[in-house]
């Protein structure tokens, strides 16, 4: 069968007999065409299945109008509300949202940035993968002065900035509440160090015990990719310890990995929080359906996800500089619920 011819402006010009350029003009929705033959316009249109040719319009522009956004995982409950904003405040601004996951791999990462290089994106929204060491592949954007901003796992760059929480304040007040709890030993369960919200809720952490006269073991610090399998694999690790020696207290860096943990804990006879107290960081939903509710830390993703996508539409748009920017740093809230009860 022969293809179907695509249709143009000047079919529908030719329909309602006027020229193709106020056919042009009415399917944007100038103000120099009255309303009514907009509307014919755009009824016209949809009768007969007219798309807008975007490519050879943002080959006149230089523009796509599409923002990437590339993110570790799109299972997780922080990065869907994280996404959400972003589509909320994509629309507002007159962008698309292109979207990939790494599935915590660099190797993946790298092939998104590539991807979305090719695709001609205006912008980038990053947010790293858990086993991403540096930023060089985003070097391609970098030198065609495509702008960047990286957002919750970041990394430093002098053409780019970041979104963040205060991570280091938010796991400081998570220590602090645990020890005012009555707990001393406190096990610290984090991910990969050379990503800064893990490294800053360490440091967090640390700087808790040592501000209240606790001793900092480095046996009570354990790190993985905070999966369900990781939170069941640390409670079996514990379970091999004599009760006496277990940690009194928990703070995870997600809730996921605190609360697959606590499952394999309570299985086993292990009371929570009374044998053993927990904390966990996000507070996504899984937090308040655990019993004992988890306490966490509320991370602002709906926040995150406009400012991100705000900041690069004022880039774009020429009303800011993000290679001038500061780090822009969310409010996150302490969240304390039943499993971080005080020591028996």
């Amino acid at each position: 069968m022969p293809e179907e011819k695509e249709i143009t402006i000047y079919d529908i010009a030719r329909l309602l007999n006027i020229s193709p350029t106020t056919v042009s003009r009415g399917l944007k929705d100038h103000p120099t065409i009255n309303i009514k033959t907009r509307k014919k316009i755009a009824e016209v249109a949809r009768q007969l299945g007219y798309r807008s040719n975007t490519f050879a319009s943002s080959l006149r522009s230089k523009r796509t109008q599409t923002l990437g956004v590339i993110v570790p995982r799109l299972n997780s409950s922080f990065m869907s509300s994280v996404l959400a904003g972003m589509e909320n405040a994509a629309s507002k601004e007159g962008y698309n949202l292109i979207i990939a996951q790494s599935l915590e791999q660099a190797d993946k990462e790298m092939e998104n940035v590539m991807t979305m290089f090719n695709k001609r994106v205006d912008g980038l929204l990053v947010s790293l993968a858990h086993s991403s060491e540096n930023v060089r592949h985003f070097d391609v954007f970098f030198n065609k002065k495509i702008p960047v901003i990286f957002f919750d796992r970041v990394a430093s760059h002098p053409d780019s900035t970041s979104i963040i929480i205060d991570n280091f304040t938010a796991a400081y007040q998570v220590t602090r509440h645990l020890i005012m709890q009555g707990h001393k030993r406190i096990m610290h369960l984090g991910g990969n160090m050379l990503l800064n919200v893990y490294s800053e809720r360490l440091r967090g952490y640390k700087q808790a015990l040592q501000d209240h006269k606790l001793h900092f073991d480095e046996k009570l610090v354990m790190s993985g990719n905070l999966t369900e399998e990781c939170g069941t694999d640390i409670a079996i690790q514990l379970l091999k310890l004599k009760p006496k020696d277990r940690p009194e207290a928990v703070f995870c860096a997600n809730d996921t990995a605190a609360v697959y943990c606590m499952i394999a804990l309570r299985n086993a006879g292990v009371n929570i929080p009374e044998d053993i107290a927990f904390a966990g960081f996000n507070n996504d939903p899984i937090s308040r359906v655990i019993e004992p509710n988890l306490t966490t830390v509320n991370y602002p993703g709906y926040n995150m996800g406009q400012a991100a996508v705000a900041g690069l539409a004022s880039h774009l748009n020429g009303d800011t500089n993000i290679t001038n920017m500061n780090t822009i740093v969310l409010r996150s809230e302490l969240i304390i619920r039943a499993s971080s009860g005080k020591r028996k």
